[in-house]
């Protein structure tokens, strides 16, 4: 008969309340057990000593005869100095998934695209600046402004001498 030391719930509706058992590996989990060996209340604080009870003679015995615990009350034997309880290390448990990775790298693509972009943008007016077109109007004048105080917050000295040579060469209506 395989022995398994584990948790039986008892407790009403979201107020859980645990038997730590020894019973028989076929039987149900809030079913048939042959020892009760403690109990566990996952309500209390976890410095609080009523947390988990164990009668750690009785755990050594079954651990004796074969019973084999559950993570969860092996977690509770190695904190009560029965039995050790060897560390999992699991270097995927973190990773993302394959489509988790797809859409990291999608979102990478589309913001190293938005900065290229961007770089483009500021320095496309600073060479359209530098050329005035031929017959420019009021109009003109007033989109290149816009693309310098688009370009940088603070116009540099050639931008500004820029956009007063450009008002100085076209002629002023009245």
């Amino acid at each position: 008969m395989a022995l398994s030391i584990r948790l039986s719930r008892g407790g009403s509706k979201k107020r859980p309340y645990y038997r730590i058992v020894v019973a028989d590996a076929r039987s149900p989990r809030d079913g048939r057990f042959i020892e009760k060996i403690g109990t566990y209340n996952p309500l209390l604080a976890k410095d609080s000593a009523e947390r988990v009870k164990l009668d750690g003679d009785r755990a050594k015995h079954w651990l004796g005869v074969g019973a084999q615990p559950t993570d969860r009350v092996a977690r509770f034997l190695d904190a009560a100095g029965v039995r050790e309880r060897a560390a999992r290390n699991n270097p995927n448990k973190g990773k993302p998934g394959e489509k988790a990775t797809e859409r990291a790298e999608e979102r990478a693509e589309k913001l190293k695209a938005a900065q290229e972009a961007e770089a483009e943008a500021k320095a496309a007016p600073a060479e359209e600046v530098a050329a005035p077109a031929e017959g420019s109007n009021e109009e003109a004048e007033a989109v290149i402004a816009a693309e310098i105080e688009s370009a940088t917050e603070e116009p540099t000295p050639e931008a500004e001498q820029v956009a007063e040579a450009t008002a100085e060469e076209t002629p002023a209506e009245g």
